[in-house]
């Protein structure tokens, strides 16, 4: 069972909208009266507990990658750095992050620009020169990076922290995720697109940037994997190396009307849909 942020109730069948992806009742795909009558029937009892269940599992999730990226804010970029690859492999990678940065620079991103889960800001001064740029991260730590980054190159951008989960407040006209979308797990990738198309004006533009599943960190049991810092703190964090055709067939079923997603010759998966 994943999040329904809009579902009929599985008991009653009335429809109902959550207010925030917390929301018990999106959890549990039962209306607010049928929670509250879950006491007298077992059916209700077990929807709502397995939906407290699974909200606690994702919570928990959430803080330990909030945690991680706090942590790992001085080593964040290593990821764009190639750090470990051998001498042959450190080649291909630059290859492909040229690959993804040229693919990147060339879509027509253009008007009021959000960046979710931005991490230290690798991408942002190629896209705070494309239009005004909005940096969102959950992450105090790398936001501080991301400014200093911006600075550095000379561009300006808004800065706040937000989560990617947070529903949107408004629509824009397009929508960026670096490294992020690897770090959902599949029960909720449709969520995570369907707030990514809430984000968007009709005919909005998203893109995104992510690891493939050839990069040679740990292996990923159950959707998670075992990260560890240069001081030797350890991590459980959510990763899932997502195929482009799984992606594509998500994003036209979030309700993009268009996707086209593929990979560069082994470390980038890289995709654009328009809303």
């Amino acid at each position: 069972m994943t999040f329904h942020a809009s579902f009929n109730c599985l008991w009653c069948g009335r429809p109902h909208t959550t207010r925030t992806p917390d929301d018990i009742e999106g959890w549990a795909q039962l209306c607010p009266d049928c929670v509250g009558r879950a006491q007298d029937n077992e059916f209700l009892r077990f929807r709502l507990r397995d939906g407290l269940r699974r909200r606690g599992a994702a919570a928990d999730d959430d803080r330990m990658l909030k945690d991680y990226y706090a942590a790992r804010a001085g080593e964040y970029d290593d990821l764009y750095l190639g750090d470990g690859l051998t001498p042959i492999e450190q080649a291909q990678f630059q290859a492909d992050l040229d690959a993804a940065t040229l693919w990147l620079d060339d879509l027509p991103f253009h008007g009021e620009i959000v960046e979710l889960a931005a991490g230290t800001g690798w991408w942002s001064p190629l896209l705070a020169q494309k239009g005004e740029l909005w940096l969102y991260d959950v992450s105090g730590e790398v936001l501080d990076r991301a400014r200093d980054r911006l600075l550095a190159h000379r561009v300006r951008a808004h800065i706040h922290l937000r989560d990617a989960w947070a529903e949107p407040d408004r629509q824009v006209d397009c929508l960026f995720c670096g490294a992020w979308i690897s770090h959902v797990p599949r029960a909720r990738l449709a969520e995570f697109l369907s707030i990514c198309r809430r984000w968007l004006k009709p005919g909005g533009l998203l893109a995104f940037v992510d690891e493939a599943s050839a990069w040679g960190f740990a292996p990923v049991v159950d959707e998670h994997q075992r990260r560890t810092l240069k001081n030797g703190r350890e991590f459980s964090i959510i990763k899932v190396y997502y195929e482009p055709v799984e992606l594509e067939a998500a994003l036209l079923a979030a309700g993009f009307a268009s996707a086209e997603v593929s990979s560069t010759s082994r470390f980038f998966v890289i995709g654009r849909a328009t809303a």
